[in-house]
């Protein structure tokens, strides 16, 4: 397949620019291939792509298109076959098992579809364990997770477990979680797949604010279309390759968007 195809003036090398600064995120040549019995399976067929610093990306494409084996191949959850992923100018993908490990502890935010947090512990306590992994002091960690809850909209919910929370207030919970150890890189997989309307938009608002605020780069596998209305470019995989990139909604909406209340 040749170039993907790209709208608005775009380069066809899926830099997004800001500021002419070196991508935060690189991906060049990645390829994931599975053997399935005495099949090879191809996930991803050879993804080229940049990201820079405080953008907000959507990757799009339908069931099997890559998007997933995309992420996790960027956040070291998987290896790719071929190919080489930059994170912050470093080659990340032959790191040990333990480099990823301090890696994604320190740099690299996720965020699931399924909240997986701790049932018996609170939303303050789920925050504040993220930021024990991450080598975080006591008195720094209670100032952190106080201040990451309170930007979701939380500060009364704090001490609240997550049965006692509402779906978004799971997912706000969730992203406090991933954001608090002030990461460079957050992943989210259909975060808001499970959500109404309303509260998926919340939670879009969250991230951009994440982008916005902290220069965090957010990329986000989603078959919402309402997330393209906050993104700042959609990148569309096909069959393990990006087959279009465009411009996403918020360069036109920013001005006049005001932040939903928690």
């Amino acid at each position: 397949m040749g170039r993907p195809r790209t709208e608005g003036g775009a380069r066809g090398d899926l830099v997004s620019d800001r500021g002419g600064s070196e991508p935060i995120l690189r991906v060049e040549g990645v390829t994931r291939v599975y053997r399935v019995d005495s099949r090879e399976v191809p996930a991803l067929r050879g993804v080229d792509l940049a990201v820079q610093r405080g953008r907000v990306v959507a990757l799009r494409g339908r069931s099997g298109s890559g998007k997933t084996t995309l992420l996790n191949c960027i956040g070291g959850l998987d290896r790719p076959s071929s190919g080489t992923v930059w994170l912050e100018g470093r080659d990340v993908t032959r790191l040990s098992d333990d480099d990823w490990v301090a890696l994604r502890r320190h740099r690299i935010g996720f965020v699931f579809q399924a909240h997986a947090l701790l049932a018996t512990y609170s939303a303050r306590e789920n925050v504040d364990l993220m930021l024990r992994l991450a080598g975080v002091k006591r008195g720094e960690r209670q100032r952190r997770a106080e201040e990451v809850l309170s930007m979701m909209g939380l500060a009364r919910w704090m001490e609240h477990r997550p049965f006692e929370l509402s779906g978004g207030q799971q997912q706000r919970v969730a992203i406090a979680r991933a954001i608090a150890p002030r990461p460079s890189l957050l992943l989210a997989d259909e975060p808001t797949g499970e959500l109404d309307s309303a509260t998926g938009q919340q939670i879009m608002a969250l991230f951009r604010r994440v982008a916005d605020r902290d220069g965090t780069t957010v990329l986000i596998a989603t078959h919402d279309l309402a997330v393209d209305a906050f993104a700042d470019e959609v990148i569309h995989l096909e069959d393990g390759q990006v087959v279009e990139r465009r411009a996403g909604g918020w360069g036109a909406r920013a001005d006049s968007f005001s932040m939903p209340s928690a």
